[in-house]
C-alpha cells in the first residue's frame, strides 16, 4: 500500500509540474506579443486609480495604439462597468479566452466577465489570486499589443506581487491625489517597487484642482502639486496632473467615455498629454 501511495504521489507531482511548465510556456508566448506592460497602482483606495487606468487606455487607443486592459482588482473589478462592457468572455478554437472589445484598438479582460452574477463577492486567498492572474496572461488571446495596462487594487499585496512575478518586465504607474495622507501611502508604493525591483514608469497626480462650472474659479479641493514634489524628491518621472471633474464620476458610473463626450475638456487634454508622454518614454 505504501509503495502504491508513493507512486501515486510521484505521478501527481509530475503531472502538476507538467501543467505548470505548459502554463509557463503560454505565459511567455502571450507576453512576447506585447510591447509594453504598465501596472497602474496606488498606495490607498479612493484616488481614482481605475479611472486613470481606463482613461489612459482610451487615450492611447485614440492615438492608434493597440491596447489591452487587464483588470486584476479581483475583489473590486470596475473596469467593465466603466467601459460599459457587458457579457461573458468566450473561448476561441484554441480554447483561449477572447477579450471583450471596447473599440477597434482597445480590449479588456476582467474577473467580472467570468461571473454570471456581477454582484457576487470574490472570496479568494493569495494562491488562487496568483493562479487567476497567470491565467489572465496565459489563457487569454491578447494578440499583438502596443500596451497592456494592468489595473491593480490599492496597496502592495497579493495582486501587485503576482504581476511582478508573472510579468517580469512590467513597469509601474503610480496614481496619487495631492493631499499628504495619499502621498504618504504613495511613498510606500514607490518603496515597494524598489524592493521588488520593478521599474517605476511614472507618477500621476489625480483630482488636481477643480474649476467651478458656474464662476470659473479654480479650487484646490485636495491641495495641488504634492504629486510632482513627491516624484521629484524620490527620483520618479512625473507624468502629469488630471483635474477634478464631476463628469468623470458620472461617465464612469454609466459606462460612457468621458473623452468622447467632453472632447474639449481639461481632463481629456490632460489624458491626451499623458498618453503622448507615455508613448515617447517607452
Amino acid at each position: 500500500m505504501e509503495i502504491i501511495n508513493q507512486t501515486s504521489c510521484s505521478a501527481a507531482k509530475k503531472e502538476k509540474e507538467k501543467v505548470k511548465s505548459d502554463e509557463d510556456v503560454h505565459v511567455m508566448e502571450s507576453l512576447q506579443k506585447i510591447k509594453n506592460k504598465l501596472i497602474v497602482m496606488s498606495g490607498k483606495g479612493g484616488v481614482g486609480k481605475t479611472s486613470v487606468s481606463v482613461n489612459l487606455s482610451i487615450a492611447l487607443a485614440a492615438k492608434g495604439y493597440k491596447v489591452g486592459i487587464m483588470d486584476v482588482d479581483l475583489h473590486g473589478p470596475d473596469v467593465p462597468r466603466m467601459l460599459g462592457l457587458e457579457g461573458m468572455l468566450t473561448l476561441n478554437q484554441n480554447q483561449k479566452f477572447i477579450p471583450i472589445s471596447y473599440s477597434k484598438n482597445l480590449q479588456a479582460v476582467s474577473v467580472e466577465s467570468l461571473t454570471q452574477n456581477k454582484d457576487d463577492a470574490i472570496i479568494w486567498r493569495g494562491p488562487i489570486k496568483h493562479s487567476a492572474i497567470r491565467q489572465f496572461v496565459a489563457d487569454v488571446e491578447w494578440g499583438k499589443l502596443d500596451f497592456l495596462i494592468i489595473d491593480a487594487p490599492p496597496g502592495t499585496g497579493d495582486e501587485p506581487l503576482s504581476v511582478v512575478q508573472t510579468i517580469k518586465d512590467a513597469k509601474a504607474i503610480i496614481v496619487t491625489t495631492p493631499q499628504e495622507v495619499a502621498l504618504a501611502d504613495i511613498r510606500k508604493s514607490i518603496n515597494f517597487c524598489k524592493t521588488v525591483k520593478m521599474e517605476i514608469f511614472g507618477l500621476i497626480e489625480n483630482m488636481s484642482g477643480f474649476t467651478c462650472p458656474k464662476c470659473g474659479e479654480k479650487i484646490d479641493l485636495f491641495g495641488t502639486g504634492g504629486g510632482e514634489r513627491t516624484a521629484d524628491a524620490m527620483g520618479v518621472t512625473f507624468l502629469g496632473k488630471i483635474p477634478f471633474d464631476l463628469n468623470v464620476v458620472s461617465c464612469g458610473d454609466t459606462g460612457v467615455s468621458f473623452q468622447e463626450k467632453y472632447k474639449d475638456s481639461p481632463v481629456t487634454k490632460a489624458f491626451a498629454d499623458i498618453a503622448e508622454k507615455t508613448s515617447k518614454l517607452v
